[in-house]
């Protein structure tokens, strides 16, 4: 079943709008696996509140205890237990995950999705996720630790990129693009 299912990952920093590629996936017939809900699934575990500073904190606890790939190796079996034959997977984070996915699935493809800071910044200020920051400061911090987690070299190594700038029309249409031309690759 492995070797059938066609994955796509997404990267991008917080706010550049991979949420809206999922949404395109979504609606054709991709099943969607939520790499964040395994930090907030263990932040619960924990007892702690959904901030910021806990979800970062227990990410890197994670990644440190378990490996860097800790989080894709738990989403491997999440991935399996889709029904559909084409998943997207949102939050990837480091080339470690981006291995790892690929060693259990051959079809497996990176798109980062990329959006300026500011644009960024205003999109999780208004969006109100519990996580998502409340000031410029922390909107940073959590930058940083992203990047220190190895985003950034799994944005410039993505096989497509989509700069999310534009009106949200725009961003669907350059979505449903990148999704056909993989597939195109992929499922002959």
């Amino acid at each position: 079943m492995t070797l059938e299912k066609l994955v796509v990952g997404l990267v991008g920093m917080p706010g550049a709008g991979k949420s809206v590629v999922v949404n395109v996936a979504k609606v054709s017939g991709y099943g969607v696996v939520v790499m964040g809900d395994e930090v907030r699934e263990e932040v619960r575990r924990k007892g702690l509140e959904p901030t910021p500073e806990n979800l970062g904190r227990i990410m890197l606890e994670l990644r440190r205890l378990e490996g860097e790939a800790v989080i894709a190796r738990r989403c491997v079996s999440k991935i399996l237990d889709k029904t559909e034959s084409k998943v997207i997977v949102d939050g990837v984070r480091s080339l470690a995950e981006v291995e790892e996915f690929k060693r259990h699935f051959p079809k497996f493809t990176l798109i980062a999705v990329h959006a300026s800071p500011e644009i960024r910044f205003r999109r999780l200020f208004h969006r109100q996720r519990s996580d998502d920051p409340k000031d410029w400061e922390i909107f940073c911090e959590r930058d940083m630790r992203e990047l220190s987690v190895g985003l950034g070299n799994a944005i410039a190594m993505a096989e497509y990129m989509i700069v999310n700038e534009e009106s949200l029309n725009v961003a669907k249409k350059k979505a449903t693009e990148v999704l056909r031309r993989i597939e195109a690759k992929w499922m002959r």
